[in-house]
């Protein structure tokens, strides 16, 4: 892939997930935090801002940082350990975030997730609503796994799967992966001089998985491996993906300005990806009956309002998936509901501003955003 090829991709972005290694962070021989490079990444970010993008970052550097500041000298830390470890390190980290982003008047705030946030489904959907406020308000969600409570069952491990996990909630256009190398390679650079950077990966094939290597002894550790599983989950969400070497000043601006990197490709988008998702994987457990005022409105690409319903089938929780039906029984599209069916049958009918009045809470002024929505094309 090009130069102009690379910024134009990354300008295309709307909505970027940068993920950062302990490495490039905290410095591996004294354990204190790497400021000067923290601050130019800072200015990438502002600049990226500057142009209307959406930032998310994940970082590591937690553990690292409390085990400096804790004496733990341990080659291998005990869970017990590196819990109490990211306990300091989590404090100081958002607190150098803060004051690199303090000067250009951005706003940092932390979120701390485990696996199964992103696995059950409420907490998913509680996590997907805090991030996307976050968004709207303006700010940057800093986000590290919950090193402090999560079990060995819980972890993610690793923060590659972990910000490709935190790509695909919030539908981002595309994840960085800042490492300490700067690329896919055919095989081992550090073994085989011949080895040859892989420009641009579309399909994650069991070559593509040969050239990662071997799993390291704990995958929480990270590595190539840890980058192609990375990678799966993106390319399954419509999500594209960068690997580059994060370690100069100015790793941002350094990919755009022709640095090595590997990119991963999807066939889709993230929007066709969960409207995909949508219509073919979930099983609605439930079902909407709309009127024909509802009908017309969603052929227009609207959403599913509380006004058009005119009854409900079924129980369900928010965040469920439910079958629009005709009065005839005719299923005309499916979504994500925004309300519990007891909460939807107290409030269907009835017009988004009488929502507050009737539950005695703001929730969503629809039942199906038209985000959530897909509708059949033969309506």
């Amino acid at each position: 892939m090009n130069k102009t090829s690379i910024v134009r991709n990354i300008f295309d972005a709307k909505r970027i997930v940068v993920k950062i290694g302990s490495s490039l962070l905290v410095d591996t021989n004294t354990g204190l935090l790497r400021t000067t490079w923290l601050r130019a990444l800072a200015q990438d970010i502002k600049r990226f801002r500057d142009r209307g993008q959406e930032i998310i970052i994940v970082s590591s550097g937690a553990v690292a940082l409390g085990r400096n500041y804790l004496d733990i000298h341990s080659p291998e830390l005990r869970l017990e350990e590196k819990q109490a470890a990211a306990a300091a390190g989590m404090v100081r980290l958002a607190h150098a975030y803060q004051e690199a982003f303090e000067s250009y008047k951005i706003t940092i705030a932390q979120i701390l997730l485990t696996r199964d946030d992103s696995e059950n489904r409420r907490r998913y959907l509680n996590a997907r609503s805090t991030l996307m406020t976050l968004l709207e308000l303006g700010s940057i969600p800093l986000i590290n796994e919950n090193d402090t409570v999560a079990t060995e069952e819980i972890r993610f491990g690793d923060n590659d799967r972990l910000a490709a996990r935190v790509g695909a909630m919030i539908s981002a256009d595309l994840l960085i992966l800042l490492s300490d190398i700067d690329g896919l390679y055919s095989s081992d650079p550090n073994k085989n001089s011949n080895a040859k950077l892989v420009p641009e990966v579309s399909d994650i094939t069991m070559e593509i998985e040969s050239m990662a290597g071997e799993a390291q002894s704990n995958l929480s550790s990270g590595g190539m491996v840890t980058k192609i599983l990375a990678a799966k989950e993106c390319l399954a969400a419509g999500c594209s993906m960068l690997i580059a070497k994060g370690s100069e000043v100015n790793p941002l601006l350094a990919i755009e300005n022709e640095a090595k990197c590997t990119w991963f490709r999807p066939n889709g988008t993230p929007y066709t990806a969960r409207k995909k998702w949508i219509a073919s994987t979930l099983k609605p457990i439930g079902s909407f009956v709309v009127d024909m005022g509802a009908i017309n409105a969603l052929k227009k690409g609207k959403s599913l309002l509380p006004a058009g319903v005119i009854s409900i089938i079924g129980e369900f929780q928010r965040g469920d998936s439910i079958a629009i039906e005709t009065t005839e029984g005719i299923e005309i599209g499916r979504g994500l509901s925004a309300y519990s069916s007891n909460d939807a049958q107290l409030i269907m009918g009835h017009k988004s501003r009488e929502i507050y009045e009737i539950l005695g809470y703001h929730g969503r002024d629809e039942f199906i955003h038209r985000d959530d929505l897909v509708i059949n094309k033969d309506i």
